[in-house]
């Protein structure tokens, strides 16, 4: 499955660097393996800024530097959620392009009692272009969340810069 991972990945960074563009990203429930897919093609440094692995609501602050309490009004693991930390990781690295993802891997509860199996993935690009997808399918079994989100995520990346 990772290789899988990896070559959509490798799609997905081959239409960015042929429009000569940038990304950042959020991986939440994911555990870093949006950007370890984009990441394991030769030549990622041309298109891949950085990211983070954001779990913890300090993590979050840290890695969008946002102002402390300015998404108090977002839910986590909604799409609206999810594009505006997008918005906040595009701007932090000045990219062309941001994704974040945020849900529930399952295998334990999640802190904001979001169900197992549930993630928001969020992409904002250049010219207002956004995208959003919410994956739900209340399994618990954590590996196979955390690849079916990156493979969502990737999708929506791959599909959004193929258009």
């Amino acid at each position: 499955m990772l290789k899988d991972l990896a070559a959509i990945g490798a799609e997905a960074g081959a239409l960015l660097k042929a429009r000569k563009q940038t990304i950042a990203v959020v991986d939440g429930s994911t555990g870093g393996l949006i950007s370890a897919s984009l990441l394991a093609m030769p030549g990622a440094s041309a298109f891949f800024l950085g990211g983070s692995v954001i779990y913890s609501m300090k993590g979050r602050r840290i890695a969008l530097g946002h102002e402390p309490g300015s998404l108090r009004g977002f839910t986590s693991a909604t799409e609206p959620y999810a594009l505006e930390q997008a918005r906040l990781i595009r701007a932090r690295h000045g990219a062309d392009w941001g994704i974040a993802e945020t849900g529930a891997s399952g295998g334990s509860a999640h802190p904001l009692g979001v169900a197992s199996g549930t993630s928001a993935i969020g992409l904002v690009g250049p010219d207002g272009i956004e995208a959003s997808v919410l994956v739900s399918n209340e399994s618990n079994d954590r590996l196979a969340n955390m690849q079916l989100f990156t493979q969502a995520a990737l999708v929506l990346l791959r599909d959004t810069l193929a258009r």
